[in-house]
């Protein structure tokens, strides 16, 4: 099938890889849009996993302000080098991190950061609804579990479906990133401002 410069144009807008990498990836796939979708992905975490362990001192403190001045966020996001920096991708990413935030709220960047008591008494509340259900004893570490992993994504920045894209998480949103852009890139703090709180 011939790719044409369309498909190529309509790929790179949708995920925002490189026009060689959609091209390659169409090319690949046939011309198969959704599977050339499912290719950019795997390749972008292939090469974030590649830069996964390279320092990152370089990024900006990007910010988002919500309509009506009554919600604000400020977030950190580091890169590799100060070029990377400077590009409108890595600039537009911070702000859609920042106006992530905003409208999710997550409480933490990754769940090391949830205290271990908070953990604990979740589970115990977990534990007891189960008991209340008159769930059977066997499958209630089960059921706890599955109920905490829930938790985890509703509070932790990484693990949050991606309020752009709720396919995906914001971790696959920014390992995207770090294959787009070819340099690691980390989230490193975030601040949420709400007026009166």
């Amino acid at each position: 099938m011939e790719i044409t410069a369309k498909m190529v144009k309509e790929l790179r807008d949708r995920t925002g890889a490189g026009m060689m990498d959609c091209k390659k990836a169409l090319t690949v796939t046939d011309g198969d849009f959704e599977k050339a979708v499912e290719h950019l992905r795997e390749m972008g975490i292939a090469k974030a996993s590649k830069k996964e362990g390279r320092h990152t001192a370089e990024g900006v403190i990007a910010n988002y302000v919500h309509p009506g001045d009554k919600l604000a966020v400020m977030v950190e996001v580091n890169c590799e080098t100060d070029f990377v920096a400077r590009t409108d991708n890595f600039k537009s990413f911070c702000r859609d991190i920042a106006m992530h935030i905003a409208a999710s709220n997550p409480i933490c960047v990754t769940r090391d950061e949830i205290d271990a008591d908070m953990v604990k008494k979740e589970r115990e509340i977990y534990r007891q609804q189960a008991l209340n259900e008159g769930k059977p004893e066997k499958i209630i570490d089960k059921i706890v579990d599955g109920k905490i992993e829930k938790y985890y994504s509703e509070v932790v920045l990484l693990e949050q479906p991606f309020v752009k894209d709720n396919e995906v998480s914001v971790e696959e949103y920014l390992k995207r990133m770090i294959g787009s852009l070819g340099e690691n890139m980390a989230i490193k703090r975030f601040a949420r401002f709400r007026l009166g709180e």
